[in-house]
């Protein structure tokens, strides 16, 4: 019975062995299938990594290079220069020169003593305004007096002693009629009473050259004037005589009306025409314009200065203009044909002349141009431009032909 019950529980023991190998088995086997589907997932996931990696780092170049594109297409970009433009205006902007003028009165003139003596009295002083004829001042000549009366006494003996060579010639005839007196006798008493007759005249002469000397003691004004200068006093010492220098007693201006003398150069002289008006200036106040007239011309150009001695004749009765001052002549000129105008702004200086920048399909160009007339601001070009051109406003002194530019000011037309 023992071996029997002892059969079977070896058997249980068997089975549960061979059941635990199986188990023990099967463990095995999963786990290996389970080692290859860890290491299929790591390869999987190495390969997605790789992927990504992949496309972070194409990503990156591409980025990179479309920033590099951006930024050398903006360098670009920011490399072409921004210019402003401007279009020339047709003809001259101001057809007239500004030149330089002297003012005188139309009369002037320094008053002299004609006669010897002191100055006894002065009645006018700088900046008095007389009429002809006005007395100026009283010159006393004592000297001069006293010869009158000289004179006048040697009148009074040449007419007594006329008279007496009269009457002896007039009874000598009577008596040569007579055959009382010889001929020769009679020819000398008619020369002699001939002889009184000029001595008399010689001695009325006299008196009325001393009488008018001594009209000279009133000295008066010889026209309505200004007085500019008075170089005398009461006391004063009065000289004509041959050894004394005339000294100078007053000087007399007719402002009235004016003068003024303008250098005109060579190169402007054929547009000058005596009778045309022109507008004249002066530096204390410019707002002020006075219209002139160009009375005549010297005709002939100063072979020093090389210009045309131009007067202009102004009414000054309002005395808006003194004598001596400096004053501009605003000459005007014919307007010059096939010219433009352009701000002075626009050129540049280069050694191989004058140049303007022009912008032609966005590229810019050099231009060579021919000034005419230079009005400060603006310039007048004869040659080299058109009213159509763009001109570049402000170039750089760096700026060459073929730079490409951008505008970024809209296009103005005439010359500012």
């Amino acid at each position: 019975m023992e071996i029997t019950t002892q059969e079977p529980a070896d058997k249980a023991t068997h089975n549960s062995k061979a059941m635990n190998h199986g188990v023990v088995k099967s463990h095995e086997a999963a786990g290996s299938v389970g080692e290859s589907a860890g290491r299929k997932g790591t390869l999987v996931v190495g390969i997605i990594l790789m992927a990504l990696l992949c496309a972070a780092i194409v990503y990156g170049v591409r980025s990179r290079a479309t920033a590099e594109n951006k930024l050398k297409h903006s360098t670009e970009e920011a490399a072409i220069p921004s210019v402003n433009i401007i279009h020339p205006s047709g003809g001259s902007a101001a057809q007239e020169i500004v030149l330089p003028g002297n003012t005188q009165a139309f009369t002037d003139t320094p008053i002299y003593a004609r006669t010897n003596g002191y100055l006894r009295r002065w009645y006018v002083d700088i900046g008095s305004h007389v009429r002809k004829g006005q007395l100026l001042a009283e010159i006393e000549t004592p000297e001069l007096d006293q010869q009158l009366q000289q004179a006048e006494a040697d009148l009074k003996s040449a007419e007594a002693n006329m008279q007496l060579a009269q009457t002896t010639s007039v009874r000598w005839q009577s008596l040569l009629e007579k055959h009382a007196v010889s001929k020769q006798e009679t020819d000398q008493m008619v020369s002699d009473y001939a002889a009184r007759q000029a001595n008399y005249a010689a001695s009325q002469a006299n008196v009325r050259r001393l009488k008018e000397l001594q009209g000279y003691e009133r000295v008066t004004a010889p026209f309505d004037g200004t007085i500019t200068a008075r170089n005398t006093d009461i006391g004063a010492l009065i000289g004509t005589g041959s050894g004394a220098t005339p000294r100078e007693l007053f000087h007399l201006a007719a402002v009235g009306r004016l003068r003024i003398y303008v250098a005109v150069p060579e190169v402007y002289a054929d547009s000058v025409r005596d009778g045309e008006k022109v507008s004249i200036t002066q530096d204390a106040d410019p707002k002020i314009i006075i219209t002139g007239t160009i009375s005549r011309n010297s005709s002939a150009i100063d072979q020093t200065s090389r210009t045309l001695n131009v007067q202009v004749d102004v009414n000054n009765s309002k005395g808006q203009l003194l004598p001596g001052a400096y004053v501009f002549v605003h000459l005007k000129l014919p307007a010059a044909s096939h010219t433009v105008t352009i701000p002075s702004n626009t050129l540049l200086f280069r050694s191989e002349g004058l140049r303007v920048g022009v912008v032609r399909d966005g590229v810019v160009q050099l231009v060579p141009i021919t000034i005419g007339h230079d009005f400060g601001a603006t310039v007048e070009v004869t040659s080299g431009l058109t009213p159509n051109d763009a001109v570049v406003l402000d170039p750089s002194d760096s700026l060459t032909s073929g730079t490409k530019v951008e505008v970024n000011a809209p296009q103005q037309k005439g010359a500012e």
